[in-house]
């Protein structure tokens, strides 16, 4: 069915954590200094060096809440190349690729001294995803993989005004492949269609004109999952 105008506003309390021993994680942030390991020889040498150096950090913070590190090291290697001195044209910054904003808010919830560090943009990444992952209890797993990640990309609230349309055609809006197809419905040119589905006549978040990113962006990094799914454990 439709989302309701309060779903969208919807405010997610912080992602159910799995209980973490006191001096735990830095001790485990102490152990990511470089040493030399032999890589996996099925991995590029680049995937083998973000597992070499922070590897256990990325492992830690994943399990902690609740995703798979090697969707996190496909998600990085999507956003930044694994270079950890990214920055986007619209400001985003890390390996993680955090944007000020959402910077700002995640280090303030988990006491973060500086999300432009690799460890704590790493900390910061995995659990802002883990709350957008959050937001969609309920749909099949696969699904939910990829709708967590389009709202990654292109915010919560894009994610939700598809899903609007998806429902007003009559298609399943929990289902990516609806939402893969009702994300280009979402720029100005649709205009009119915008009249029946949205109560102020326009989606909630304006309109949308790079929905082909976004969707390249969801199923380059279900690739890369897929390929690391195969080579680690």
């Amino acid at each position: 069915m439709p989302m309701s105008e309060n779903a969208v506003r919807k405010v997610v309390s912080e992602p159910e954590v799995v209980a973490v021993q006191p001096g735990q994680l830095p001790a485990a942030q102490a152990a990511d200094k470089p040493a030399y390991r032999p890589g996996n020889p099925r991995l590029d040498a680049q995937s083998n060096r973000i597992l070499r150096d922070y590897g256990t950090s990325l492992r830690d913070h994943a399990r902690r809440y609740r995703l798979d590190y090697r969707l996190i090291l496909a998600v990085m290697k999507q956003e930044s190349g694994f270079y950890e001195g990214a920055v986007s044209e619209k400001g985003a910054q890390g390996l993680m690729q955090i944007m000020p904003e959402t910077g700002l808010e995640v280090a303030e919830a988990l006491q973060l001294e500086d999300v432009t560090r690799p460890h704590d943009n790493i900390q910061g990444g995995i659990y802002y995803l883990s709350r957008l992952y959050r937001m969609f209890e309920g749909v099949p797993e696969d699904d939910r993989i990829r709708l967590s990640l389009a709202a990654y990309n292109a915010g919560i609230g894009r994610v939700y005004d598809a899903q609007q349309i998806a429902a007003y055609l009559q298609e399943n809006p929990t289902e990516w492949q609806s939402i893969r197809d009702a994300l280009p419905l979402l720029s100005k040119r649709y205009y009119t269609l915008h009249k029946s589905v949205f109560p102020k006549e326009k989606p909630s978040t304006g309109w949308f004109g790079d929905s082909g990113q976004t969707v390249t962006y969801v199923e380059n990094i279900m690739a890369y999952y897929d390929r690391y799914k195969e080579v680690l454990q």
